[in-house]
């Protein structure tokens, strides 16, 4: 364990992919709020957190997972982190003349 308590602005800075309330959320923004898009079925979901929300969100150790609520209720997130890869190959400098 460590000592520090979880932050979500730092959880959120880390992040490449969001689960909210079960759904997977590839497009959000953070800035000053957090902006979250997923489709669900053929319906786009919207969520915005203001900072108060944030700061007001809590972590659940049990769960992994931070619960934090604005004006449609409460909502569950989990932040993830992603592998990304790169397309170019290193070889691609490779002369055959």
């Amino acid at each position: 364990m460590t000592d520090a308590s979880p932050n979500l602005s730092t959880a959120l800075n880390d992040s490449d992919m969001l689960i909210i309330n079960g759904l997977h959320a590839f497009e959000f923004t953070f800035d000053t709020q957090l902006i979250i898009e997923s489709m669900d079925g053929r319906d786009l979901k919207r969520w915005t957190f203001t900072p108060e929300q944030l700061s007001a969100a809590t972590f659940d150790e049990s769960l992994q997972s931070w619960l934090l609520s604005n004006a449609d209720g409460e909502h569950r997130l989990v932040c993830l982190s992603a592998f990304t890869g790169n397309n170019n190959d290193e070889d691609e400098t490779d002369d055959d003349a």
